[in-house]
């Protein structure tokens, strides 16, 4: 992610909570906490306890987060943000905790053509994670038209910048789908293993011959034993763990968006 995408993101974030942004400006912005999301990100269980004990004033913590120390001022003080810093990876999890799955609905101007439809759109972002001795994490976000059928893949991007709501609007109706939640789950679930299974694997290839490398020094060491010990076993699967190349695929959130015919 870069870090205007993360900017972007954790404003998102908190404004999908309800917390107030008091600042946001270029490289940084200042951001009110509720109960709940001080409770959330904060650490003071002490804190809190104390009030409910006592019946004190709530007081949630005021947060400046910088996200590009090159456009803030140099005195400012506040949290530096940037892919896998501790702070980021925290609310990462708090969106799988409190958003794994949500429903919006576009909210467009009324116009004089009466009512207007929402089509809905089944969308999954999920991780797909190469493993071996080395790692590498890919980001994929598709969208399938529960009408038509339809997938797109890039779709968190593209409804980045519409207007959405939790509440279906006025002058909109929804469109029942043809295609069920769960029938498109499977359907997103074999699109996106297939997108992958047509890629250069040659990385999985030069991870068995690095195995296998070392398993040949690992008999190479132990040839002169007659009989293989307990520790033998164990550091042959020590190699095995290291080396043996898997591709795991784990779902970040998703949601179900109901969007106008040219929304995307």
């Amino acid at each position: 992610m870069q870090q205007q995408e993360i900017h972007d993101f954790l404003i998102k974030y908190f404004q999908s909570n309800n917390c107030e942004i008091v600042e946001n400006n270029s490289g940084y912005f200042v951001v009110q906490l509720t109960i709940e999301m001080d409770k959330e990100l904060m650490n003071r269980p002490f804190y809190w306890h104390y009030l409910e004990k006592t019946g004190g004033e709530p007081n949630p913590m005021r947060v400046t987060m910088i996200t590009d120390q090159m456009k803030t001022p140099e005195d400012l003080k506040g949290e530096n943000i940037h892919f896998g810093s501790p702070r980021l990876h925290q609310i990462f999890e708090s969106t799988k905790r409190l958003a794994s799955f949500i429903r919006l609905f576009e909210n467009i101007k009324p116009f004089s053509g009466g009512q207007y439809p929402l089509f809905p759109w089944l969308c999954q972002n999920v991780k797909v994670s190469y493993k071996c001795d080395r790692k590498k994490d890919v980001f994929i976000s598709v969208g399938l038209n529960l009408i038509t059928g339809e997938i797109l893949e890039n779709f968190h991007n593209r409804i980045l910048n519409l207007h959405v709501t939790p509440k279906i609007p006025d002058f909109s109706y929804t469109l029942s789908p043809l295609i069920m939640p769960s029938s498109g789950l499977n359907r997103l679930d074999t699109y996106i293993r297939r997108t992958f299974e047509g890629d250069d694997h040659s990385w999985a290839e030069e991870a068995v011959k690095r195995w296998d490398n070392d398993l040949q020094l690992l008999e190479h060491f132990y040839e002169e034993m007659e009989e293989k010990n307990e520790t033998y076993f164990t550091e042959k699967e020590a190699l095995r763990s290291q080396y043996e190349p898997k591709i795991n695929i784990s779902v970040v959130n998703g949601g179900l968006f109901y969007l106008t015919e040219k929304a995307i």
